[in-house]
């Protein structure tokens, strides 16, 4: 079995989305995209189904975005560090705000390398 991918959470999303997801369905979907997003093979092939995990334009750092839920708008925001082989959970992005993600990451600069 392939080893899993490094999901790293210093930032509470985790805890966060558990709290402001709207109901149990949104948190399943928040279970299974993390799941596909620490599964190896997904990066081998580049292939994500379910979060459609996708580089953010419009910004210098190298942020990526994965959906929770694609019709009511939920993501993640993400980083890869090299170095360590780790994804870095950053954000969570409610459904109404998900078409401002170069705004969000402005306005959480800290949060961003």
């Amino acid at each position: 079995m392939a080893k899993p991918k490094a999901l790293l959470d210093q930032f509470g999303v985790i805890h966060e989305a558990n709290k402001i997801l709207p109901d149990d369905k949104h948190r399943l979907q928040l279970m299974e995209a993390l799941a596909e997003l620490e599964d190896n093979e997904c990066h081998t092939k580049r292939s994500f189904p379910k979060t459609r995990l996708h580089k953010v334009a419009g910004v210098r750092q190298a942020v990526y975005r994965a959906d929770i839920d694609k019709k009511s708008g939920w993501r993640l925001h993400l980083q890869f560090d090299r170095e360590s082989n780790q994804l870095h959970l950053k954000d969570i992005i409610p459904g109404q705000g998900h078409d401002d993600a170069v705004d969000v990451i402005k306005a959480k600069k800290d949060r961003y390398e």
